[in-house]
């Protein structure tokens, strides 16, 4: 009865990953509990990870979106296992061994600079600002390799219309998280942090543009992001920001982290443009995460919406 009750309260219809594949580890420590161990503590803070319980006991996913690709979903494990994530580690399997620890409750968001309202937003309200949906995005990273992924969330301009943008605001600038004690390998990394990206404000409100939560039906793992992330899936990796922490709307184009460390290779934009070559790779062909053969790399990523965005732009000079 007691598994039962625990899968009630799962993070998505099905087992979670983390719980079917701890079970008996669960069940053997149950049974060493003490009485005065569970005193004051609710079955779900006993068994659930923190992100989480903060998440409520599942993400409840209103409907699968229209914008999402009919393409094949990259596996689960390839997912997170293979991440950019330099705070945690330079390497791609990095991050799966390193974040492991890494605290994502409680958790905040803070929204300053030109807007009317501003707000410091708990992840909790930020989950209740908009109906979560399923989409199926294909998502690129610069080194010409790709993934599909179920992400979960809403898009971004939900959050933008809460704090009401003001008319000089024209980019919108980020930040992660970042913490020396609990990223040790980011002096490592060779870049500065925290991390910071930054969009203009009509590509941020692009309805493509998605506040991210989970993925797979579950609650985002800590490699991936955890526990909110933005996902933009006509452009570079990069772009997406993991572990958001401060969003500011700017009048002026904001600093990026990968823009201020080689100036010469990334460019603000970040769109996915097959005919730029990165300086020291072609990126006409991509290879999918699983799949040993490349394939041709689209313009835009495939997401011809976000065309008008660019109109009348040179996108090999703004890249």
């Amino acid at each position: 009865m007691l598994i039962k009750k625990v899968l009630e309260t799962a993070s998505s219809e099905i087992t979670p990953k983390w719980l079917y594949m701890n079970r008996r580890k669960f069940l053997s420590g149950a049974l060493g509990v003490t009485a005065g161990a569970i005193a004051g503590k609710t079955l779900q803070e006993l068994v659930l990870p923190p992100q989480q319980i903060l998440a409520g006991t599942k993400l409840s996913v209103a409907a699968k979106s229209p914008f999402s690709t009919t393409e094949a979903v990259t596996s689960y494990e390839d997912v997170t296992h293979y991440n950019n994530f330099y705070e945690f580690g330079t390497g791609k399997e990095d991050p799966a061994k390193n974040a492991t620890h890494f605290r994502t409750s409680p958790w905040s968001v803070k929204v300053s600079g030109l807007v009317d309202k501003p707000r410091t937003f708990s992840l909790e309200e930020l989950l209740q600002l908009a109906p979560l949906e399923e989409r199926v995005y294909r998502h690129r990273c610069v080194e010409a390799w790709s993934i599909v992924v179920p992400w979960i969330g809403y898009s971004f301009n939900a959050l933008l219309k809460e704090v009401a943008p003001q008319s000089k605001a024209k980019f919108v600038a980020f930040e992660s998280y970042y913490s020396s004690s609990q990223m040790p390998m980011a002096n490592y990394a060779g870049i500065q942090f925290p991390y910071i990206e930054g969009l203009r404000l009509d590509e941020a409100m692009h309805p493509l543009a998605l506040l991210c939560f989970g993925m797979y039906g579950e609650t985002l793992p800590n490699q991936d992001g955890a526990p909110v992330r933005m996902v933009l899936p006509w452009k570079y990796g990069f772009k997406s920001i993991k572990s958001l922490v401060h969003i500011k709307l700017v009048e002026k184009k904001p600093d990026t982290t990968w823009n201020l460390s080689a100036p010469n290779e990334y460019g603000f934009y970040s769109n996915v443009n097959p005919q730029v070559d990165h300086p020291r790779w072609s990126q006409a062909k991509e290879r999918r995460l699983g799949d040993f053969f490349r394939r041709s790399t689209l313009m835009f990523n495939g997401y011809d919406q976000v065309a008008s965005l660019y109109a009348g732009m040179d996108l090999r000079k703004n890249f």
